[in-house]
């Protein structure tokens, strides 16, 4: 009989460990699973978390991401990838989708039981990043539907409704502009390198020719045509001929020969004088007047000296109005308010409460029986009463929280797309409008990056050679949607611009935590208060492939120990399906996002609460929690 602490999902998970195994043909291979985003290496599977309660979307999805990694192991070769990888971003996003759907269209072909279980996982990311709601080819990811043609082509399987919508979207334009090479896909599936000759042929086709870089076939050509020029330098008898006809030429020239030795010693002395010049000018620099060496660059981060960022030239930190038109941003204000009507009432209840606690301690309290302050009429009865009983003289107490700001740090990252970044929007709404009717001033920022797997640092990276261990290889993007001295009232409708298509994409947390301190820190006020809004670990998939795994995390890490170390500002976390206790000393890990709202006001209200006690219970159940 098993013990009562077994977890029931155990026997599935292990059972689909060794079958990811077998079927990856690799049985060295490490399968775990983590609520940090899913992934693959080339010796570990990071699959979803499967819940004791084992529910059938849970299942289906570790099932289907299960497949789906098993059959990249098995079909993919990194090499051949590289190889034809081309340089631009958008040219590389399409070539990577329709990678990842020859080696899926493969799995099915040889193995049809794993094609409903990719569909179950392209559904739920399809539903996630609300592909069903989409209504202009504007709107979708050209490069997602590339994949879901080929993957449908090579199949002949009906895709998921919502993954479906995106690829009808552009179905017509990839057939219009690559008709004749998506009809070639059968024949090129089963060699990698044939898909890849075929897949940059579709992308130039549908107008990113530019973004392909040098033809790695034609390398070999140049290859084949040195090696045949080596030979023909090899040979005697072709040296021979060359000798005998410069022999030739200097017995028909003897005195243009003549001339050019003339002209060869006269540039040889005029480099000697030039030499001797400079050392002479050398020579009469006085000691006190040796160049310096240059000062050494300051780091890019406080809290690590060794972290590096290959280019920031491209990166922003940009207001949310300069990111859309005022008319777009009243629009997807409107759509903001529509998505969350049925928790309006909710949120706007807390809100209200926590209004109410903060309103309580900022009521005139004061201190009586003083031999000092403003005299205390209330108690001159005594004195009438008594005329030897002395004056008694009161002070107002000083409310601690008059003087605060606190920044609301908000992940933009794609993974937040849908419900989380809706709720994580109007509660930062509500919470900003509570607190300024408190005198309690409220910063609203967010982080993402600019592009998806790298922009145009990567571009730079690659076209300079790609260096070894290069640091950061994306451009940050760093939003400011409501600064601390801007009124609410002016900065509504920014918020909205969280539900902008193609706004969020990858995570550097570190960086971004570094920033915001660097703004609340300046800030004048005497208590200042952090709180961290996130959903995962960082992710950037163009650094990460060329960096340590750990490489954003440790920098993430050190920041916060920085953070907290200083301890000049309040710091405090949030996490939305994804434990950063693990990270951040005060924090509080939710399941649903529709605890985020009562998580936020509980965290502020905590802070603020006079009680000491009070608040060592309420970070110490988050930290168990």
């Amino acid at each position: 009989m098993s013990a009562p602490n077994d977890n029931p999902a155990d026997p599935f998970k292990k059972a689909l460990a060794e079958a990811t195994k077998v079927m990856a043909d690799d049985p060295e291979l490490s399968v775990t699973y983590t609520v940090d985003p899913p992934g693959l290496s080339s010796d570990s599977v990071r699959l979803p978390q499967v819940s004791r309660r084992m529910t059938r979307d849970e299942v289906l999805l570790a099932r289907g991401t299960a497949d789906a990694y098993a059959l990249r192991h098995k079909f993919h070769d990194p090499a051949t990838f590289n190889r034809y990888s081309p340089d631009g971003q958008m040219a590389r996003d399409l070539y990577e989708a329709m990678e990842e759907a020859r080696c899926e269209a493969m799995g099915a072909r040889e193995m049809p039981g794993t094609a409903g279980n990719i569909d179950a996982k392209i559904a739920s990311e399809a539903s996630k990043k609300g592909y069903g709601e989409i209504t202009e080819a504007a709107q979708a990811p050209l490069a997602t539907a590339a994949g879901y043609l080929v993957r449908h082509l090579a199949t002949g399987r009906e895709l998921p409704p919502d993954a479906a919508n995106v690829m009808e979207l552009w179905r017509g334009f990839m057939e219009s502009q690559a008709a004749e090479n998506f009809d070639n896909i059968d024949d090129a599936l089963a060699d990698q390198a044939s898909f890849a000759r075929l897949a940059r042929q579709i992308i130039s086709d549908l107008g990113y020719g530019d973004q392909l870089g040098d033809d790695p076939d034609a390398d070999e050509d140049s290859d084949d045509a040195g090696e045949e020029t080596d030979e023909a330098d090899d040979n005697p008898d072709n040296q021979n001929e060359g000798d005998d006809e410069g022999e030739d030429d200097d017995e028909a020239s003897p005195e243009r020969s003549q001339d050019q030795m003339d002209d060869a010693a006269q540039a040889q002395v005029s480099m000697e004088d030039m030499e001797d010049q400079e050392q002479g000018d050398e020579a009469e620099l006085p000691e006190g007047d040796q160049p310096l060496d240059p000062p050494p660059p300051a780091p890019i981060s406080d809290a690590d000296p060794n972290y590096m960022v290959y280019c920031a030239d491209f990166d922003e930190e940009i207001a949310a109005e300069d990111l859309a038109e005022p008319a777009e941003l009243e629009r997807l204000r409107a759509y903001l308010d529509q998505q969350l009507e049925p928790l309006k009432g909710a949120v706007s209840r807390l809100a209200n409460k926590l209004q109410r606690r903060l309103q309580a301690q900022q009521n005139r309290s004061w201190l009586f029986d003083l031999e000092e302050g403003t005299l205390d009429a209330g108690r001159l009865a005594r004195v009438v009463a008594n005329p030897t009983t002395p004056l008694s003289f009161k002070q107002e107490k000083d409310t601690e929280f008059r003087d605060t700001v606190v920044t609301l740090l908000l992940d933009n990252s794609g993974s937040m797309r849908g419900r989380p970044i809706s709720i994580a929007a109007i509660c930062a709404d509500v919470l900003a409008r509570t607190l300024e009717r408190c005198q309690v001033k409220v910063e609203i920022l967010g982080f993402t990056t600019r592009a998806w797997k790298g922009g145009q640092a990567r571009e730079r990276w690659l076209n300079e050679g790609r260096a070894q261990l290069p640091g950061r290889l994306n451009d940050l993007r760093h939003i400011v949607y409501k600064s601390a001295d801007a009124p609410w009232r002016r900065t509504r409708p920014n918020l909205g611009l969280m539900m902008k298509e193609g706004l969020l994409k990858e995570n550097i947390d570190g960086e971004a935590l570094e920033w915001a301190h660097r703004r609340t820190t300046r800030r004048s006020e005497a208590r200042k208060i952090l709180m961290v809004i996130s959903d995962g670990a960082p992710v950037d998939d163009s650094t990460l492939s060329v960096n340590p795994a750990n490489y954003l995390e440790k920098h993430l890490r050190d920041v916060i120990a920085m953070v907290e170390k200083k301890r000049a500002v309040e710091l405090i976390a949030i996490g939305i399906g994804h434990d950063v206790t693990r990270y951040y000393d005060k924090a509080v890990t939710i399941t649903d996002v529709e605890q985020l709202a009562g998580a936020m006001t509980e965290q502020l209200a905590g802070l603020f609460d006079n009680d000491p006690r009070a608040k060592a219970r309420m970070f110490g159940i988050k930290k168990a929690s």
